[in-house]
């Protein structure tokens, strides 16, 4: 049976169209700082820009008789999965063009930018072009919300293509009835805390370049820096405070947000994630701090960037690489986890995780239980239903799946088993704390693999499964 016909790929390459037309605009923005810091390498940025705009003002035009056609959630799938991976193959072009290095590396850095990832394949990022580095920073602050969002909260009217997109996203909640004023909501809220996370870095006495790529990187739970060093080169108190505050808003619920001027603080005080969060952050660090001879910032900083999924460091990695194996390991089940459902967060999620360990609990209940008694799974009051507890299994399953696989052949190329399953752990979840594996000197074919999991980690794996079925099909035929 086909699934995909003529006429869905159509739709698909009409809608994506309007994607690559903003993922061109987006290559533009950084000229602003070429022509600040009079760099003066604007074709390493208009050729990408043109590329993409061109290609998807030629398939908006060629296909314009899809325009009206009903969007469906495979074709939103599809069309999202395209548009992230178009988006770290234009951006891999501007990286090759600009700094020379191999598109494949090129691709894995954009890609590992706009995913919130923040592994570099730069051995030096302090001589890379101001213009590279806002772009990286430019990357990490679209695709924290995501790139589907960004460009259709801004090319697309109110209506089922805005809604269908914003799903396909991995994304459900809405803090209004409307997709499109949702998203309008969701942005105000994130340029908010972008503002405010630069002036507190310019007040901690950042220079203003390093505070705007700072505030990107980290708001995004993206973690890169413009510094070797990370945020290590700063060496300030005051920064890696303010750096984790903006780690766990990065992580909190877009909800959350918008609920807490309403209801005065409380929504984020009840808000069963941030208490899991916030609990978490404090209860491993202390037992860290008691059972290693770790710095307690370190400590602290390092379990704040695993749980948010930043990967944000104070730590080189070749020495986080070298702590005791019982600290990787709490930084590893951290990392698997994430942050909450909604925010910039990567990973599986804490609401993914409570519904399946609830689902688990209720089993055993329903064991212990007299014959024939039904145990509902409830979360915030509400009952769970059978469909959702079964999903979450379904991706948990999937994605330890994706981490055994890469994970095996990383072993298979001959790295150290736990160090190793340290890396894949950060790649699935799009996390960025590393222990030294992912540099690049990387085999092109794990560099390649390890693309994948960025993106599949990205899209919450489905979405980039439905794709490769479709063309699985298109090749069949």
């Amino acid at each position: 049976m086909r699934y995909i016909t003529k006429t869905d790929l159509r739709i698909i390459a009409r809608n994506s169209g309007m994607l690559m037309i903003g993922i061109g605009i987006m290559c533009l923005i950084p000229l602003v700082f070429d022509l600040i810091y009079f760099e003066f390498d604007v074709i390493s940025f208009v050729i990408p820009a043109g590329i993409s705009g061109f290609s998807g003002l030629f398939l908006m035009k060629y296909f314009e008789d899809y325009a009206d056609k009903k969007i469906r959630l495979k074709h939103g799938m599809i069309i999202s999965s395209f548009a992230w991976i178009w988006a770290a193959i234009i951006g891999g072009v501007v990286f090759t063009l600009a700094t020379h290095i191999p598109l494949l590396d090129g691709v894995f850095e954009s890609l590992s930018a706009l995913t919130g990832t923040g592994i570099t394949m730069f051995n030096d990022v302090e001589i890379l072009p101001h213009s590279i580095l806002f772009f990286r920073a430019f990357e990490q602050w679209i695709g924290g919300l995501g790139v589907v969002v960004m460009v259709i909260s801004v090319l697309t009217r109110p209506g089922s293509v805005s809604s269908t997109l914003y799903q396909s996203e991995a994304r459900e909640e809405r803090l209004k009835p409307s997709v499109k004023t949702t998203l309008e909501k969701t942005i105000e809220i994130y340029i908010i805390y972008t503002v405010g996370g630069i002036i507190l870095y310019l007040l901690a006495g950042m220079p203003i370049f390093d505070s705007i790529c700072a505030t990107f990187h980290i708001i995004s739970t993206g973690g890169m820096g413009i510094k070797n060093a990370n945020m290590a080169y700063y060496n300030s108190d005051i920064i890696y405070f303010i750096t984790i505050v903006l780690m766990i808003l990065g992580a909190t619920s877009f909800m959350v947000h918008y609920k807490v001027i309403k209801t005065r603080g409380r929504s984020l005080i009840n808000d069963l994630q941030f208490k899991i969060i916030i609990s978490a952050i404090a209860g491993v660090t202390l037992l860290l701090y008691f059972t290693s001879t770790i710095v307690p910032m370190e400590l602290l900083f390092t379990v704040v960037s695993a749980i948010t999924t930043t990967g944000a460091t104070i730590v080189p990695a070749p020495v986080m690489g070298n702590w005791p194996p019982f600290v990787l390991v709490c930084l590893m089940c951290l990392m698997l986890t994430g942050g909450s459902t909604g925010s910039t967060v990567g990973a599986i999620k804490l609401v993914r995780m409570i519904t399946y360990f609830k689902g688990i609990y209720r089993h055993i209940r329903e064991i212990l239980s007299p014959e024939g008694r039904v145990v509902p799974v409830t979360l915030h009051g509400r009952k769970i239903p059978e469909k959702a507890i079964a999903q979450a299994g379904n991706f948990i399953t999937l994605y330890m799946m994706f981490i055994m696989f890469t994970w095996a052949l990383f072993c298979l190329f001959g790295y150290d088993p736990f160090k190793s399953l340290f890396s894949v752990i950060t790649l699935q979840g799009n996390n960025g704390l590393d222990s030294g594996v992912i540099t690049n000197a990387l085999h092109p074919a794990l560099k390649a693999i390890s693309i994948l999991n960025m993106w599949t980690g990205r899209l919450e794996i489905y979405p980039v499964l439905i794709t490769l079925r479709t063309f699985f099909e298109i090749f069949k035929r």
